[in-house]
């Protein structure tokens, strides 16, 4: 690990939207108390908490990993779900697979990964039935 590296590694609970969100915001505040630039902090909580949110409610829970450096912050986000069986649909805005109960607390409405997408400087996606999907996100501090 290179000098001045930030690690943290944070579990993902399934379907518990009590604590849902937990692990992008202890990173927002860590940023915050870097003084890494406003805009960047929120391009990053974004495109973390779309990815959590996502392994709540799709991925059976998950695991987070966030490596910050001097130049950029990386997230993988890991879950052991399903996998995602069309990504092409997936990354269109408003399309999800939500349950009905998720998306009457206000979760679920098909923006994750395109918000995802949209926020990151660079954005993969691994997933494969019955194997779960890995979202990797690079936010550059500018």
């Amino acid at each position: 690990m290179e000098p001045g590296v930030i690690i943290r590694e944070y579990t993902i609970p399934a379907n518990d939207f009590v604590v849902a969100g937990e692990a992008s915001s202890s990173v927002r505040k860590l940023l915050n108390q870097m003084g890494v630039a406003p805009a960047v902090v929120k391009r990053t909580s974004i495109a973390m908490y779309e990815a959590e949110i996502n392994a709540v409610i799709h991925g059976h829970g998950g695991r987070a990993h966030v490596e910050i450096d001097s130049e950029k912050i990386v997230i993988r986000i890991s879950d052991d779900g399903p996998g995602i069986p069309n990504v092409e649909l997936a990354m269109q805005e408003g399309w999800s697979t939500a349950p009905d109960s998720v998306r009457e607390m206000g979760f679920g409405a098909g923006m994750g990964l395109p918000n995802i997408k949209r926020h990151a400087d660079a954005f993969h996606l691994d997933t494969e039935q019955g194997r779960g999907t890995t979202v990797n996100i690079i936010v550059h501090f500018r």
